[in-house]
């Protein structure tokens, strides 16, 4: 193995020992080698592996999508929907065609890196999940839709796939089910809009990834016009477990924690002295993660923090006790996404950060509606001339309304309200350094200059 290949595995190790890991209550982990070796198909074998699709294939299709909206398994990706209910409003049966599905492996969020850890390293749990996901959605075909620059992961996913198929999992007649089903793996070419479900597909289609219009919903004309349901990398790794050991199990693992039920791979980035995942029960608080992650790093001090990627809102200290769940950080004005928390020390500026992070959205912006075309690049001009001193006044309340005008219900996708939620909420928590931006504020005759500190 190259010394290169050796440095990817070892960055997207869990930071949990297998001595920690069983499968009663780390589902999506228990079987990982400490060595970050892949899990090929005779280790998974030999660990429950596939014994959930053999029993799916004998069954009623309709009771796996039963077992998944009582297990109340929400969409690991950042939305939170309910993946048996999404199933549930897949046209099928009848005269309908089969269709497709797609597992959403883009993971462009910065600072995630969760999906990354189970397709280096348990490629077999992600295929077991969707063959179960596509024969309970009558799906002909699946893709793995992955993200361009994870090259290793592209070299491992291939291998397990070809794997699976000389050994029957995948092709005609699986396990002589009569069930016949295979996945492609389809590199992207780098775009965060690729995220959104309907841009994924038209770029999967071969068309530029733009967002289309809902209704009619993927479940209904998706890819190539067929019903289509797209689904999380993590998402669809909660299948076979749920599947095997039921939902009553699977809402048990997050205790009295929160309603939703399982266990999900929670992550720190940012300066904190272990960076890394932990696959942990659902409701876990921020408090107990930033423990994990060994604390803030060399005495510095917790200013906030993004509790699932780039698109969501800012919480601040007195919110670490919060259980990161989908409601309960929903009420606070932010998001649980993909719960991979993301820290800002004191020493750093709000202002440096969020032109940081809006320099990224403006980026990636289609371009296909006009708020987000020409609201994001507004929103990043503002932003640098407060970080150096030179804002205005009014510029402040002008960047809350170009953050309003890009909220929800406002533009064509989500791509623009999650730009919006992290300025808003900066705006809210830290007014007072983006008044200190203003070069001629009217209560003082100086401003005093931002620290310009790490982002």
């Amino acid at each position: 193995m190259s010394d290169r290949r050796k440095a990817l595995r070892y960055r997207s190790r869990i930071l949990q020992s297998e001595d920690e890991r069983r499968p009663e209550t780390h589902p999506l982990t228990w079987r990982l080698h400490d060595d970050g070796r892949v899990v090929n198909l005779e280790d998974y074998r030999a660990q429950e592996g596939y014994e959930a699709l053999e029993a799916v294939l004998k069954g009623d299709p309709k009771a796996v999508i039963a077992a998944m909206k009582e297990a109340n398994v929400r969409g690991r990706g950042g939305a939170g929907f309910s993946a048996g209910l999404k199933w549930s409003l897949t046209l099928q049966g009848g005269d309908m065609p089969r269709g497709y599905l797609v597992c959403n492996a883009d993971e462009m969020e910065p600072g995630t890196f969760k999906d990354r850890l189970v397709m280096e390293q348990q490629p077999h749990l992600l295929i077991e999940g969707m063959i179960i996901g596509a024969y309970a959605n009558n799906s002909k075909m699946g893709y793995i839709f992955l993200r361009g620059e994870y090259v290793e992961c592209a070299h491992v996913l291939n291998q397990a796939l070809a794997e699976a198929r000389e050994a029957g999992w995948l092709g005609t007649d699986i396990a002589g089910s009569g069930f016949d089903f295979d996945i492609v793996l389809h590199s992207g070419a780098g775009r965060y809009i690729c995220g959104e479900e309907t841009a994924l597909i038209s770029s999967l289609e071969g068309k530029r990834a733009n967002p289309r219009a809902k209704p009619p919903f993927p479940g209904q004309s998706g890819a190539w016009g067929k019903p289509t349901v797209v689904n999380n990398v993590e998402t669809l790794c909660n299948v076979p477990a749920v599947m095997l050991k039921g939902s009553d199990w699977y809402q048990q693992l997050s205790g009295d924690r929160t309603d939703d039920g399982g266990t999900k791979l929670y992550g720190v980035s940012g300066p904190v002295q272990r960076p890394g995942l932990w696959e942990l029960p659902m409701g876990t608080t921020g408090q107990e993660i930033l423990e994990l992650a060994g604390g803030v790093r060399n005495g510095r001090k917790l200013k906030a923090w993004l509790p699932g990627g780039a698109s969501t809102g800012f919480l601040i200290p007195e919110h670490l006790e919060l259980p990161l769940d989908f409601d309960t950080v929903g009420k606070e004005g932010s998001r649980l996404g993909t719960g991979l928390l993301t820290v800002v020390t004191e020493d750093q500026s709000m202002v440096s950060v969020m032109r940081n992070l809006e320099q990224f959205f403006a980026r990636e912006s289609c371009g296909w509606c006009t708020p987000c075309r020409d609201g994001l690049p507004w929103v990043v001009k503002l932003l640098q001339a407060l970080e150096c001193g030179e804002g205005e006044e009014g510029d402040i309340e002008m960047l809350a309304k170009l953050a309003k005008d890009n909220g929800p219900g406002l533009t064509f996708c989500a791509h623009a309200p999650g730009a919006a939620m992290p300025l808003e909420t900066a705006l809210k928590h830290f007014r007072h350094e983006f008044e200190q931006g203003i070069r001629h504020p009217r209560r003082a005759a100086h401003a005093d200059p931002i620290p310009v500190g790490e982002i």
